[in-house]
């Protein structure tokens, strides 16, 4: 799994230790940010947690624009580097063969 760390936009508000990076076994793109103050830590928003739903880079920056979120500071070879890694073929996770993720 690769993690970028990027700025990410909303109105006045910035997150300048959001992610953003590829997962293998769900064969897509994620992105978080703005920590919450739950008691869980969960990100304020969280996109890419199921299988295959982001398969390009385009798709999850879009999705989080949609929802009023801007990306900056990917730079162009972590760019690369994502694309090339959500190039490879990835065999099933023994959950996906399991039948535990569909």
């Amino acid at each position: 799994m690769s993690r970028y760390t990027i700025t990410l936009l909303k109105g006045e508000r910035t997150d300048d230790e959001a992610v953003i990076g590829f997962d293998p076994p769900l064969r897509t793109f994620f992105l978080q940010g703005f920590d919450t103050d739950d008691d869980f830590g969960s990100p304020e928003i969280w996109l890419g947690t199921l299988l295959e739903e982001f398969p390009t880079l385009e798709g999850v920056i879009e999705a989080a624009r949609r929802q009023g979120y801007e990306v900056r500071g990917l730079e162009r070879a972590d760019m690369i580097a994502l694309l090339a890694e959500a190039g490879h073929d990835y065999e099933p996770s023994i959950a996906e063969k399991l039948g535990f993720i569909l």
